[in-house]
């Protein structure tokens, strides 16, 4: 899809072209063009310094763009006025009064918004709130402060929900409760745009992932085309360990990329299922006998670290695809 030309189209809640934010000389986000499909959950990731905070408080309006367009449910991005109302956040960690409880937190925000308050039960029982709305904030544990900022965010009753690091220090049971709670949010057409430093919460609650390297994009679409990127690769043990390094060898003077994985005393060769039975008798052909030949998909995180061009960051290589957290 051409982005100039999807700039007025319904079916994106979000779209920017060429949007760039600079800081002083350092260049944070860096032409950067996003389109967001109306009702799904884009989940934003990229290493520590991406811009990934600095482009959600652009569409945010709480930073200027340095320039760039775009637009935010069909408002100009450069007039956050015309869209806000239809917004809703949770940026960093909530800021509640500690000695007031979930609900006259709500009721304060209402006030101060013009908004109904007969939106304040509905959204604490969105939330799972409802029977410990009257107790004081500072009682809360972190997961339930997160509910409650996400409750705040949501009553202005927003098409677009923007939510960054919602998981972040959560325990497993916490996780699951708020990765549920996103997920049927999105069920009822809201869109959703999740910063998540998890790649299994990705796996897990997002159809939509942007990737971005130093303010620039280096993936955009579903998920299911992100795992279609993973490439696999041959896993091989020889009988004797000492032959581990003239395999690799073999292996390399082919033009095979080869790397020899010392813990497990293998050597992994990239992109060359097709090859096997050839490299088996090569090997053979060479006096090298082969223990363990077995084909291995690479994981979602490394198809992230090869995008990026990092081995660590603030994305973290949790758990096996498809495992519960």
């Amino acid at each position: 899809m051409a982005l100039m030309s999807a700039r007025h189209a319904p079916d994106l809640a979000v779209v920017t072209t060429g949007l760039t934010k600079e800081f002083g000389k350092r260049r944070v986000v860096d032409n950067l063009d996003l389109a967001i499909p109306r009702g799904s959950v884009c989940g934003f990731v990229g290493p520590n310094g991406a811009g990934k905070t600095t482009t959600i408080r652009m569409l945010l309006g709480l930073i200027r763009p340095t320039s760039g367009s775009g637009q935010i449910l069909l408002g100009d991005l450069h007039h956050p006025a015309s869209y806000l109302a239809g917004v809703g956040a949770l940026i960093e960690s909530p800021a509640f009064y500690p000695q007031l409880s979930g609900r006259d937190n709500l009721l304060a925000l209402v006030r101060l918004g013009q908004l109904d308050p007969a939106k304040i039960d509905e959204v604490l029982e969105r939330v799972g709130l409802a029977d410990r709305a009257d107790d004081r904030f500072s009682r809360y544990s972190l997961g339930m402060k997160q509910r409650l900022g996400i409750a705040s965010a949501l009553l202005p009753e927003p098409s677009l929900l923007v939510l960054d690091e919602p998981t972040n220090g959560l325990d497993p049971a916490g996780i699951v409760e708020m990765r549920s709670l996103i997920r049927s949010l999105a069920d009822e057409g809201m869109t959703i745009f999740v910063s998540s430093h998890l790649l299994s919460e990705i796996e897990h609650i997002c159809d939509h992932v942007v990737m971005i390297r130093s303010g620039r994009s280096v993936f955009q679409g579903s998920v299911a085309e992100l795992h279609g990127m993973r490439t696999s690769e041959l896993v091989i043990r020889t009988e004797e360990a000492g032959q581990l390094g003239n395999l690799a060898q073999l292996l390399s003077d082919r033009g095979l990329t080869v790397q020899i994985e010392e813990s497990s005393g293998t050597v992994v060769v990239t992109d060359a299922a097709p090859l096997a039975g050839e490299l088996n008798r090569a090997a053979f052909e060479a006096g090298i006998v082969i223990a363990h030949l077995a084909e291995r998909e690479r994981s979602l995180e490394e198809a992230y670290f090869a995008l990026t061009g990092t081995h660590s960051g603030d994305v973290e290589a949790v758990g096996s695809l498809g495992e519960i957290q």
